[in-house]
């Protein structure tokens, strides 16, 4: 048996940019909503705050050294990078091109296109959300000039690969309307410089979701199962209802890891993405989604579980939601409440499992 590497996806919106400035307000990172968070009924962890590494900015080298000791101590192989890119234009795009052009912090990497539009949203249904800047597909000179400007990310001896492929993944996995062409442009490139080609995962969410896009040609799908907990154990007139009275969608954690665990037994041919914990509230009020109850107990179990899992068919990846969500209260850092908990659940999972 073969260990999986564990992947745990980053979110770089932690310093402020001057396109954030001019739609959400001066000064605007994660952290503007974090801070701002209270909770919306009685045992409601609310706000959720930073432990170790405080309410930090990514423009700081040291915050990005100590996140990766965190995860290395933990166990984690790399960072999955959030990547946008926006028919050459590329946003909140300077930490991982400091990451890229410094060297450092030496810790592994992929990269992950969110390739969908940014909209301001109003968690109204009676009034629209404003588009903020659209996601388009020009066609075969875009995915070339996408591919180069990327290509020092891909030489760098710290991307992660499958069997010699560069791994990267797509947010919505059936938003390209001509993937097959960018596979095919993608995986000649990369093989004119050397590699195995390109091992392209995308992003699936629900099983009705899934059955739609299984057609794409991809090497996996990364299969999140909040989704399917979201759309089968709660009935469409709750959700309806939790809508119009405003208040939040709330799923019980333990039943999102009893629902994680049974699928995935089940599935074999999705590559799993599990989630530690998840509250929507900071951005989105009362509308939000919320697992609620989550601890790093639970999550261990739901870890071991899916690692042996992965383990012991031998498969290659196993992917976290995420390392630093804080605006989705779905993060693996230390919080003020738990400490390095969660990381520690991990460490010791990878180190029993090693020795059996």
């Amino acid at each position: 048996m073969s260990r999986p590497q564990v992947i745990a996806f980053y979110l770089p919106q932690f310093y402020p940019t001057p396109e954030n400035d001019k739609w959400w307000g001066e000064g605007f990172t994660e952290w503007t909503n974090v801070a701002k968070a209270r909770p919306l009924f009685k045992g409601h962890y609310q706000p959720k705050l930073p432990g170790k590494l405080g309410f930090y900015d990514l423009r700081l080298p040291e915050t990005r050294e100590e996140q990766a000791n965190l995860a290395r101590e933990a166990g984690i192989d790399g960072f999955c990078y959030w990547h946008y890119w926006f028919n050459g234009r590329r946003l909140l795009d300077r930490v991982f091109s400091e990451v890229v052009n410094s060297g450092k912090p030496d810790f592994p990497f992929c990269l992950c296109w969110a390739n969908h539009s940014w909209y301001q949203k109003t968690w109204d249904p009676n009034k629209p959300n404003r588009l903020l800047i659209e996601q388009t597909y020009p066609g075969e000179q875009d995915y070339i000039a996408h591919f180069n400007a990327m290509l020092p990310a891909f030489m760098d001896k710290r991307y992660m690969k499958v069997d010699g492929k560069l791994v990267f993944g797509i947010f919505e996995a059936d938003g390209i309307p001509s993937f097959t062409l960018m596979k095919e442009i993608w995986n000649d490139m990369a093989r004119k410089h050397g590699f195995q080609g390109v091992y392209f995962f995308g992003l699936a969410q629900g099983q009705k979701r899934l059955k739609e896009i299984e057609k794409e040609e991809y090497d996996t799908f990364v299969y999140d199962n909040m989704q399917t907990v979201y759309d089968h154990n709660w009935s469409l007139t709750k959700r309806v209802l939790d809508k119009l009275l405003r208040r939040p969608h709330i799923i019980e954690y333990k039943d999102y890891v009893s629902e994680t665990i049974a699928f995935f037994r089940e599935h074999t041919q999705y590559t799993p993405c599990i989630i530690p914990n998840f509250d929507h509230s900071p951005r989105s009020g009362s509308r939000g989604i919320i697992l609620h109850n989550s601890k790093p107990e639970v999550w261990e179990y739901l870890f071991k579980e899916i690692y042996e899992l992965q383990q012991a068919r031998n498969m290659p990846l196993l992917v976290i939601k995420s390392w630093n969500e804080w605006g989705e209260g779905n993060y693996l850092e230390p919080d003020m409440r738990f400490g390095k908990m969660y990381l520690d659940s991990i460490r010791k999972v990878i180190n029993q499992s090693s020795v059996k």
